[in-house]
């Protein structure tokens, strides 16, 4: 199934997943930027838009402001919002382009997701997504280096990084 974009309620994801910055605190920067790299590279696997929301009033000071694009996007909620607000707005304004996804542990945020258009998942679910889509990616990209590289040998060329050696004939 595909959807337009994925929306993540980072903090959530972020206390699923210990494995990301382990023995970091969960809302520190060091946490925020491990969560944001893993879902880059699931986005690049899958090709499906992701914003992730973090709850708060903005981004805690001397947050460096996340370099945000169309398909990777960054958002703080600010004072007197919650991530859980944005991220029901965004579901019903996008529902109308297609399936979107919610990933958030509170059960009360996926009832809503669901009454508002959207598909919830689970952070557990979610996290085992993006594990067996990584796992996927590195295997493709294995085989695909294994494959350039027989190629290349039989062209006659040298393996990348070495020196092409000239032998003279006789």
């Amino acid at each position: 199934m595909a959807f337009v974009r994925i929306l993540v309620d980072g903090y959530s994801l972020l206390h699923s997943c210990p494995e990301l910055a382990p023995g970091k605190p969960r809302f520190s920067a060091a946490a925020r930027n491990q969560l944001i790299h893993w879902l880059t590279q699931y986005r690049d696997a899958v090709r499906t838009p992701i914003t992730i929301v973090f709850d708060g009033a903005g981004a805690p000071s001397g947050t460096p402001k996340p370099q945000s694009s169309r398909d990777m996007e960054i958002l703080y909620s600010k004072a007197g919002q919650t991530a859980d607000e944005m991220i029901e707005r965004a579901t019903h304004r996008l529902s109308v382009y297609g399936e979107v996804l919610v990933v958030t542990d509170d059960n009360a945020e996926r009832e809503t997701v669901r009454s508002v258009g959207g598909i919830a998942s689970s952070c557990l679910n979610f996290i085992q997504t993006v594990k067996s889509a990584l796992q996927d990616l590195q295997s493709d990209l294995k085989h695909y280096n294994r494959r350039e590289l027989g190629r290349f040998k039989r062209t006659g060329q040298s393996e990348p990084g070495k020196a092409a050696t000239k032998t003279k004939r006789p």
